[in-house]
């Protein structure tokens, strides 16, 4: 089988390569390599890989559509996860137009690429962020969706609908997978465990938003690529009893699906911090701050269909999973403690 993968140098896409690849597939890397963070560390992700000899890496941006259809014509892939987009809700806010050209721009390319050349399955990246104002606990892809907090989270829930239309126009079987709170080795410099972990060790301050009253469903990674790979091994298939009616906003009559991939346990901000203390052995000094514009509260996923289609459940708890990234980032970067 071979497999596209998009944003193949990004945290999420570069542990799923691995564990493609380790299974003996034929993997197609795509990424940028922008510079939204550190491109060392891309780089580095992307050196794991190489040692495979069924990984190609292929540096082109989404955005631009003649390099995404020279992309198809060459490889005929099979199956696409596409991971590739803009992240961070915080960034959505001061840098919009880059959201619109990766995630809506880019989005729409892969699909075309997609629906030209007989795609089995296309997968992708969504995000808990697409709850917004949502309060009802725990978030469910059965729930409606339209009150995004954040232009990022806007864009998630246009690549939602975009999939949607391709699955019942031209019946290409689309998954989209909303993530919750990703975190482990090689993570995001941009995510708390890292920027935390980071500060703890140099005993910087560390920025505390919403005064610590955050609660989010933390997902270790190998639980995350262990749910993705079911997922893109299973086409998207119609539900035959979907009604317009009444109609189900997480599955269709076309061949669509939404889940939810989660650990489905909310852990406070200030329970993360204090976990992630004792891992360092270090206290940290606190900056308590109010909550930033587009941030949401609470995160708490619902994973029944998941569980209960493919049989999923997350099996690392929170301490394990940041000893394990502590571990990572003390080897990786050698910090003076």
């Amino acid at each position: 089988m071979k497999i596209l993968v998009t944003g193949a140098a990004g945290f999420i896409g570069s542990a799923l390569c691995i564990r493609l690849l380790q299974r003996g597939d034929d993997v197609i890397g795509v990424d940028n390599l922008n510079d939204y963070y550190d491109v060392q560390l891309k780089q580095a992700r992307l050196n794991r890989l190489f040692d495979y000899t069924k990984f190609t890496f292929k540096k082109l941006d989404i955005v631009n559509q003649v390099e995404v259809q020279q992309l198809f014509q060459e490889q005929g892939v099979s199956k696409v996860m596409h991971l590739a987009a803009q992240a961070g809700v915080r960034y959505s806010i001061t840098h919009p137009d880059t959201y619109i050209n990766s995630n809506i721009v880019g989005f729409m390319n892969i699909l075309e690429g997609c629906r030209h050349h007989k795609v089995e399955h296309f997968a992708y990246a969504s995000s808990s962020s697409i709850y917004g104002a949502n309060t009802r606990m725990p978030f469910s892809i059965h729930d409606n969706v339209d009150h995004p907090v954040s232009l990022y989270a806007a864009t998630k829930k246009a690549n939602e609908l975009m999939a949607h239309t391709y699955s019942h126009l031209y019946q290409l079987p689309t998954t989209g997978l909303r993530f919750f709170t990703v975190y482990g080795p090689w993570g995001r410099p941009d995510m708390s465990a890292f920027m935390f972990t980071k500060n703890i060790i140099e005993g910087k301050p560390i920025d505390v938003f919403n005064y610590g009253n955050h609660r989010r469903d933390f997902t270790y990674i190998d639980d995350i690529i262990e749910g993705v790979i079911r997922v893109v091994d299973k086409p998207a298939l119609a539900n035959q009893e979907w009604s317009g009616d009444q109609p189900d906003p997480g599955t269709s009559k076309a061949p669509y699906r939404i889940y939810n991939i989660g650990n489905n346990t909310p852990v406070s901000l200030l329970t993360f911090i204090e976990t992630l203390e004792r891992c360092i052995g270090k206290e940290a000094i606190k900056h308590f701050l109010p909550m930033q514009p587009g941030d949401i509260p609470d995160t708490y996923a619902d994973v029944t269909d998941l569980q209960k289609e493919f049989n999923y459940k997350p099996a690392t708890q929170l301490r394990e999973g940041l000893g394990h990234f502590v571990e990572w980032y003390k080897d990786f970067y050698k910090p003076l403690v």
